[in-house]
C-alpha cells in the first residue's frame, strides 16, 4: 500500500533540503506543526493543515497567524528579516546567514519579508505572512517571482505606530494567497477582522480599466525592467483582460512625506501637502473602479551589498501613504535572469476585488516557472 507523505511534512523536507543554501528562516517548528496537521485533520477545519510561514519570530503572535491556526493552517517556521545593522528595505538574515535569491543566489531577495518569499517562491511553505510598510511584502514578491499583496492600510492591525505598515500575504500566485483573504479578512469569530464579500472568486467583466504609469511621474526606472512590465501590459491589453485610459498618473515624489510620517512627524507641513495631492490624485485615477498598473520596482534585484543611492521601494511607498491596497505579481525577467513584479493597485478597502482581479492578469500571462534551487530540489527526491 502506498503512503501518503502530509503537506506539512513535504514542506519540513523541502526546508531540510534548501534551507541551508538559501536561509530564509530563522526558527522551524516540525513537532508543533505535524501536531498542528494532525489536530486540523481531526477537527476537520478547513484549511486542514495548510503549511504556512511567518514572517520573523514575533510573526506567530500576529492576528494573521491566530487567524490562519484558527482555520487549520499549520505554522512551519518564522522566516527570516534584516539583521542588526542592516537596512530594512533591502535584506534577510536565516539563522546561519543571509538570505540568498532563489533565483540568483549573489543577489537579494528583498525585504523585509524576505525569508517570507523565499519560503513560497521555493516550496518550503504554501504562503507565509508579511508586513509592507514601503513596500516589504511587494518587493520581494517581485524579486522573487511571486505573489504579494499588501493590505488596505488599517483593515488589519499594524505592526508599525505610524501607520504606514499594512500587513499582508505572499504566495505561490494570487490563486494560492486566496485562503489568507478567506481566514484573515473574511470575519466571523470574535477575533475577526471585517467580512469581506465571499466567495472570493468574483465574475469580474473584462476587460478591466487600468492606467498604467511606468514611473508615477518621478521615479527613474531601469529600462530593461520597464520594458518587461511594458510587455505584460501589452499582452494583457491584446488578451482583453485590461483596457487602458488615458489617465496620466503623475504623483508626487512621496520620500520625504514618508521619511516624516515614519519618523514620528505627520503634521509635518511637506508630508501633509504630499499626501493630500497624492491621495486626490489616486482617487481620480482609480474612479470607476479602475486599477493602476506600474512596475514593482525601479530596479532589478541587487547583490548583497546594497542598492546604493536607489530607492528600491521609489514606486511601492506611496501607496502606504495613502492607503491603498496594492500586489506585485510575476511579470517577467531582464536579461540577467531577474524576476520583474507587476504592481496592481486599487480603490481602499477593494482588496477582494484586486485579488480577482490579479487571478485574471495571472490567466493572462505566461504561468510563473519553478526557481532553479526548488527544482534541483525536486530533482533529488
Amino acid at each position: 500500500m502506498t503512503r501518503t507523505t502530509s503537506a506539512v511534512a513535504r514542506a519540513l523536507e523541502r526546508i531540510g533540503r534548501l534551507d541551508p543554501a538559501l536561509h530564509a528562516f530563522v526558527e522551524v517548528w516540525p513537532d508543533e506543526a505535524l501536531a498542528r496537521e494532525r489536530e486540523a485533520a481531526a477537527r476537520r477545519l478547513p484549511l486542514g493543515g495548510l503549511p504556512f510561514a511567518v514572517k520573523g519570530p514575533s510573526g506567530i503572535r500576529s492576528f494573521a497567524a491566530r487567524r490562519l491556526i484558527a482555520a487549520g493552517g499549520s505554522p512551519v517556521g518564522a522566516t527570516s528579516v534584516p539583521g542588526p545593522g542592516t537596512h530594512w528595505q533591502t535584506w534577510g538574515l536565516g539563522a546561519h546567514g543571509r538570505t540568498v535569491n532563489p533565483w540568483r543566489a549573489d543577489r537579494t531577495p528583498g525585504g523585509s519579508s524576505a525569508g517570507s518569499a523565499v519560503a513560497v517562491a521555493t516550496g518550503m511553505a504554501e504562503l507565509a505572512t508579511g508586513s509592507d510598510g514601503a513596500g516589504s511584502v511587494r518587493i520581494p514578491a517581485a524579486w522573487c517571482g511571486v505573489f504579494g499583496l499588501k493590505t488596505t492600510n488599517g483593515l488589519l492591525p499594524s505592526p508599525d505606530r505610524s501607520g504606514l505598515a499594512s500587513a499582508g500575504v505572499l504566495a505561490r500566485s494570487a490563486a494560492a494567497a486566496e485562503p489568507y483573504l478567506r481566514h484573515v479578512l473574511g470575519g466571523g469569530g470574535p477575533d475577526a477582522a471585517p467580512a469581506l464579500p465571499l466567495p472570493l472568486q468574483l465574475p469580474l467583466p473584462l476587460p478591466l480599466p487600468a492606467v498604467y504609469s511606468e514611473d508615477l511621474g518621478f521615479a527613474e526606472v531601469d529600462p530593461e525592467v520597464a520594458a518587461v512590465v511594458r510587455a505584460a501590459v501589452d499582452r494583457l491589453v491584446a488578451a482583453g483582460t485590461v483596457r487602458l485610459l488615458g489617465r496620466d498618473a503623475a504623483l508626487l515624489d512621496p520620500v520625504r512625506a514618508w521619511t516624516a510620517i515614519r519618523g514620528g512627524s505627520p503634521d509635518d507641513p511637506e508630508a501633509v501637502r504630499v499626501r493630500r495631492t497624492n491621495d486626490d490624485r489616486l482617487d481620480a485615477l482609480l474612479a470607476g473602479g479602475a486599477l493602476l498598473l506600474t512596475p514593482a520596482t525601479p530596479n532589478r534585484p541587487h547583490g548583497h551589498e546594497g542598492p546604493g543611492d536607489l530607492y528600491s521601494t521609489a514606486l511601492t511607498w506611496a501607496f502606504n501613504l495613502s492607503g491603498h491596497p496594492a500586489a506585485s505579481l510575476p511579470a517577467g525577467f531582464t536579461g540577467d535572469g531577474c524576476p520583474v513584479g507587476l504592481q496592481l493597485a486599487a480603490a481602499r478597502g477593494a482588496d477582494v476585488r484586486l485579488l480577482a482581479a490579479a487571478r485574471a492578469v495571472e490567466d493572462a500571462l505566461p504561468a510563473a516557472p519553478v526557481p532553479p534551487a526548488a527544482g534541483r530540489a525536486a530533482a533529488g527526491r
